[in-house]
């Protein structure tokens, strides 16, 4: 396998990959204009083994999604509505623990919650559907607000980003999803966002989080008018921020899906195109210890594939996501655990069922 990993051109990669070794920008776009699918995926997988063994994560979780309501209005989103358009929607905190508490026989360990800009909801909304979140189950942890969500915030609490996060913290907030990163590039957000918080506000936001002892995720929305060069550029800002905070859990690639917004011209990532961007994740950004395969964005089973191209996580039940299905997905909404343990051991790979901050619950075995 040397010899052909060598043959496509990858051999100093493939030193630097054996020894730990940091790529650089220049081995990063080599990476990225690669057409050998199969050389990128065995050299990730090098890695991903390295830090993870044969072990895939996934997560018994569920998502609420509170309000499509938002002021920003991105083009590459089907999510986001203006305050009475048709399928606008807010819930009120009753109906947020209403959510909760329809889910209360099955053995969800986290609430994923996230929403739009909503231009009217106040500060204290928000912290009192957190706390009712815990009211219904004080033992979930409850992962919610982007780093866009909490910018915000922020303003609606006339505190520091900081501040803010405290107080947060203290009515049950537990870490933050990593949505909003679109891609940093500031030509991409003039072009798709330009209302969004900048590229550079989105990881000072996640720095502050980390260094308030929150721990977060980061994405990348790829397959719109971004250049190879930009995904590189985002993943050596996250890179960069890891270093410095050490507080980024796991890279998700999010694969763009053109149904239902302003970008609907354009055509939806390919298999090869989504397994690229997985497996340069994992080679460029050494410091994270995770990525996923987002099943809901590339569907299951290309996710299996993905656990042998440098993914080491499956997300989870996700019990009902709406974001990505306002968009167009064809995947399900949800699935059950049961499923996800079977993927991942066709793929080959240990199904280990985590909490949010990849503390082991269940090994999966042989049992089922």
């Amino acid at each position: 396998m040397k010899k052909y990993i060598e043959q496509a051109g990858f051999g100093a990669i493939l030193d630097k990959v054996e020894t730990g070794r940091r790529l650089t920008h220049d081995e990063g776009l080599q990476l990225y204009r690669s057409h050998d699918i199969l050389a990128l995926g065995y050299l990730a997988d090098i890695v991903r083994t390295r830090l993870n063994g044969d072990r895939a994560y996934f997560i018994y979780n569920q998502h609420i999604n509170y309000s499509n309501i938002c002021t920003n209005l991105c083009k590459f989103c089907a999510f986001g509505k203006e305050k009475g358009a048709d399928k606008a929607y807010e819930m009120s905190v009753d109906e947020v623990r209403r959510k909760v508490r329809e889910r209360l026989d099955e053995p969800i360990t986290e609430i994923h919650v996230v929403g739009g800009i909503h231009p009217d909801l106040p500060f204290s909304y928000y912290l009192e559907m957190l706390r009712g979140i815990r009211a219904e189950r004080p033992e979930v942890h409850i992962q919610a607000f982007t780093c866009v969500e909490i910018a915000h915030l922020a303003g609606l609490a006339g505190k520091s980003v900081g501040d803010t996060l405290e107080v947060l913290k203290e009515a049950g907030l537990g870490s933050m999803p990593g949505g909003g990163a679109e891609v940093f590039s500031p030509r991409i957000r003039r072009l798709t966002c330009e209302k969004k918080l900048s590229g550079d506000d989105w990881l000072e936001i996640a720095k502050t989080a980390h260094r308030h002892g929150l721990r977060t995720n980061a994405t990348m929305l790829y397959g719109h008018v971004e250049t190879i060069e930009e995904r590189l550029e985002h993943l050596a800002a996250l890179r960069q921020a890891q270093d410095e905070t050490g507080g980024f859990l796991a890279f998700i690639p999010l694969a763009f899906h053109p149904q239902n917004t302003a970008l609907a011209g354009l055509s939806k990532t390919t298999g090869i195109d989504d397994l690229k961007n997985i497996a340069v994740a994992r080679l460029f950004l050494d410091n994270f210890p995770h990525i996923k395969a987002y099943w809901v964005m590339i569907g299951p089973k290309l996710a299996q594939i993905a656990l042998s191209f440098g993914a080491d996580d499956m997300d989870g039940t996700v019990k009902e996501e709406v974001i990505t299905h306002m968009a167009g997905a064809d995947t399900d909404q949800a699935i059950g655990s049961t499923t996800l343990v079977r993927l991942i051991r066709e793929a080959g790979r240990v199904p280990v069922e985590r909490d949010t901050l990849y503390n082991v619950l269940r090994v999966h075995g042989t049992e089922g």
